[in-house]
């Protein structure tokens, strides 16, 4: 198949060559324009890379079907999408394993000081004096916030560290053999080491507030791999500037890429820019799979990956 018999499809978001050079082995990408002469406006497909409004939306009267590259679409307008009738695809999978990795990169880093280290022995301070004494990590207990399948793998991997696994969820997981608390309140009382993997959007917005970061205690570290909006920021940087909790680790931030310059300036923060999926791999992984959802729409085929709502 040529370029000119290959179907458009709207790409929006910055595209990433990786991804964007399997796509064009498929289909003609239009990188969106908010232009009545956008030459995509007639697409029925749409890769989402980025969030897509309902004015997005709006501008493309023949779109039927959103693929999201990620697993993650929160940012996606649903109301819209679903009005129009609009399926929506995402890429659930390939990234679990990574993500549930740089969970506990960020644990070790926090927990250790590793990145504070690292500064330690670049600038010479170790001839001064010895660096300080951290706690231990294996065997303390962990509590995960959403036992999704990212949950699962974070729990596989804290028990082969030998931590006792808590969780909270919406509600129990059949089949899952870990202590199950009613609300992030009481995980975080039980726990020491909370692990934030529940999905974003307004039901899940600073569930992880004051209250339940001091319940973790001076002692209490929180990692973050899900959305930023998951954590309150500002009552985060309480915590951390007054060591009510000792350390944080964070791939999301609630207004990125901008990040609290009292959030950069804490030495007992590790922060790394949304590269929890962000893998070689799995990022091909997950371009193939947008592609098995776009050629399945333009087949008129069952879509493999329907969000779960749909």
């Amino acid at each position: 198949m040529n370029a000119t018999q290959m179907p458009p499809v709207v790409h929006v978001g910055a595209e990433v060559p990786l991804c964007s050079a399997r796509y064009r082995e498929h289909v003609t990408l239009h990188p969106w324009q908010d232009d009545p002469a956008f030459p995509g406006r007639h697409a029925t497909a749409l890769i989402a890379k980025a969030p897509v409004t309902a004015a997005i939306i709006e501008s493309l009267p023949e779109l039927r079907h959103i693929a999201v590259y990620g697993v993650g679409y929160d940012k996606i307008d649903r109301a819209a999408a679903r009005a129009r009738g609009i399926a929506i695809t995402n890429t659930p999978g390939p990234t679990d394993g990574c993500v549930a990795d740089m969970a506990f990169a960020l644990l070790l880093a926090a927990a250790r000081g590793i990145a504070a280290g690292d500064r330690y022995v670049r600038e010479g301070r170790w001839l001064q004096g010895a660096f300080p004494l951290m706690p231990r990590i294996h065997s303390r207990p962990m509590g995960i916030l959403g036992m999704g399948r990212i949950g699962r793998e974070i729990a596989r991997r804290a028990e082969a560290f030998g931590m006792p696994v808590l969780y909270h969820n919406r509600r129990p997981v059949p089949g899952v053999p870990y202590a199950y608390r009613d609300s992030a309140l009481s995980l975080a009382r039980d726990c020491e080491l909370l692990m934030v993997a529940c999905p974003g959007g307004e039901a899940t917005r600073h569930l992880v507030n004051a209250e339940v970061l001091a319940a973790l205690g001076p002692r209490g570290i929180v990692v973050n791999i899900a959305r930023g909006t998951v954590i309150d920021e500002a009552a985060l940087i309480t915590a951390l500037q007054s060591r009510t909790i000792a350390a944080a680790g964070l791939d999301v931030f609630e207004h990125e890429p901008e990040v609290p310059a009292a959030l950069m300036a804490l030495d007992n923060a590790v922060l790394m820019p949304h590269r929890g999926g962000g893998t070689i791999e799995t990022w091909e992984e997950c371009a193939d799979m947008v592609i098995a959802n776009l050629l399945a729409h333009f087949a008129g085929q069952a879509l493999p990956n329907p969000i779960p709502e749909d």
